[in-house]
């Protein structure tokens, strides 16, 4: 059974601790959700589920309840003694103490040699600031990644879900990327009230699942030159193509030079990617 908001005090409290705004610490106290975010992941026995930001453990505990074979990492020294004595016993349950992403970039070695190759999905309550370059890591270089079931600030949340339609203010290299490389969708809308200590944001509980189908190679360099097309947004696209030396005649057939980076749909990108690639 997930923790109650009293329990997670409790622990807190037996420890002397204190949830730290700086490493984003905001406890989904809210049970029924973390059994929604599990349930929307439908995963279960013997599924590698990675755990980024596990906390006291209230989502850890549904995981290795249903059987899941949970890699968590945990940055606060302080929490991870505690995961550890809480799972001493759960054979199915690996602890990584540190930060999840190595100088901020890539994922924390330890983490992909827990991992081992095997297929796995994210399903976590991501400490805030680590929501964009987690997803990023995962969507981009890790294929084994089938999917992501996060809870997440509303802001990363519109990001991600943006498209040009919508004014095109969210748009940028996180919708991209997500759309082209998978499918992303709201689970659930989740106010302050969900969390404890009480966010002065609004978040939300996001899918994302793995989607190949667009074909999309080197994604890693895709996300740069997304990024450099981004990178003055309130300009029209010709300079960004001319930087990036792309053939003025190719690109007219899929886009307007005219346009900016966030007027584009996402096929367009990927087809911009293609010409580029051919050079």
């Amino acid at each position: 059974m997930a923790q109650t908001l009293t329990e997670i005090r409790r622990i807190l409290e037996e420890r002397g601790l204190k949830p730290k705004h700086a490493l984003g610490q905001n406890f989904l106290i809210d049970q029924n959700l973390v059994r929604k975010l599990v349930d929307d992941a439908g995963v279960g026995a013997g599924d590698v589920v990675l755990e980024i930001g596990p906390g006291t453990g209230t989502l850890t505990d549904e995981l290795v309840a249903r059987g899941c074979v949970v890699i968590a990492c945990e940055l606060d020294a302080n929490l991870a003694a505690h995961l550890r004595e809480r799972f001493a016993g759960a054979g199915n349950f690996t602890l990584i103490e540190g930060d999840c992403l190595a100088r901020k970039k890539e994922l924390e070695p330890r983490v992909i040699e827990a991992i081992g190759g095997r297929g796995f999905s994210l399903v976590a309550n991501l400490p805030y600031g680590a929501g964009t370059p987690v997803m990023m890591n995962l969507m981009t270089g890790f294929p084994a990644c089938r999917g992501m079931w996060v809870t997440i600030q509303k802001e990363v949340g519109d990001r991600m879900l943006a498209r040009p339609e919508t004014g095109g203010g969210d748009m940028g290299p996180l919708a991209v990327v997500a759309q082209l490389l998978g499918t992303p969708a709201l689970v659930a809308k989740l106010g302050p009230e969900c969390f404890w200590p009480r966010p002065e944001i609004d978040s939300v509980m996001l899918r994302w699942v793995r989607d190949d189908s667009l074909g999309i190679q080197r994604p890693r360099e895709f996300v740069e030159f997304v990024t450099e097309l981004f990178s003055q947004r309130r300009k029209q696209l010709g300079g960004a193509l001319k930087r990036l030396s792309i053939d003025a005649a190719r690109a007219s057939e899929v886009v307007d030079p005219t346009m900016r980076a966030e007027q584009l749909t996402v096929k367009q990108f990927a087809d911009l990617w293609k010409i580029s690639t051919l050079r």
